[in-house]
């Protein structure tokens, strides 16, 4: 199978975690936006959805899906996202697509992460994946010399020569080289430095559930 068709392998298995008239969290990226071309076949079924990203947000109304605005929204069954890269514990690295605050925000208001990825993204120790650091401009370079400090190698996310600017007006600098052996005491060290929105591990609150894409069908991992 390619890469893509395990994607939307475990789009279609996280239809079975959407709950029936309540709204949905749904994330950001390649196997996110397999997972909302499926739930446009059951839009009857929901309430709506809450997007982590303006391009998720423009998906979402495509397919005839209401939008709702997060701070409307007091709970949600269930968040779907991608991650790029999964631990056997549940923690992951996400934010390859430069939506990590807002994935991590509504995230948080979800009863439930359901993790869609291919096996590929199972990994023992975190950080193969540079992880994406989402910091205020004024702040991009003192920052990338205290991500330095602490081992990795930060470098500032370009685009056509320019710096990537997020949905909230920020800057992405990926670090590469961490092997994350404690993946929470990483994730609290780097939100602690001043400059800082999030980080893209999300281990104090990870997944719940994972739908990993495999050769051999749709494995579930539950943590």
């Amino acid at each position: 199978m390619t890469q893509d068709e395990l994607k939307q392998a475990v789009a279609k298995a996280a239809i079975d975690y959407v709950v029936d008239g309540e709204i949905i969290g749904v994330g950001t990226g390649s196997t996110a936006n397999f997972f909302i071309d499926e739930l446009g076949k059951i839009k009857h079924r929901i309430k709506g959805a809450v997007a982590s990203s303006e391009a998720t947000a423009e998906r979402l109304r495509s397919h005839g899906i209401q939008v709702l605005d997060l701070n409307d929204v007091d709970t949600m069954p269930v968040y779907i996202d991608g991650a790029d890269e999964i631990n056997g514990g549940g923690a992951m690295i996400k934010g390859g697509g430069a939506a990590l605050t807002r994935e991590k925000i509504v995230a948080s208001v979800a009863q439930k992460f359901v993790c869609i990825a291919d096996g590929s993204k199972l990994v023992d120790v975190l950080g193969k994946f540079p992880l994406p650091v989402e910091v205020i401009p004024m702040s991009h370079a003192v920052v990338a010399r205290k991500l330095a400090a602490l081992g990795g190698e930060p470098r500032l996310r370009l685009k056509d020569g320019k710096p990537v600017v997020t949905d909230n007006g920020c800057y992405i600098i990926d670090v590469l080289g961490l092997a994350i052996t404690d993946p929470a005491d990483v994730e609290d060290k780097i939100n602690n430095i001043v400059g800082v929105v999030t980080n893209g591990l999300f281990a104090r609150q990870g997944a719940n559930v994972c739908l990993l894409g495999t050769s051999e069908g749709v494995k579930k991992l539950e943590f």
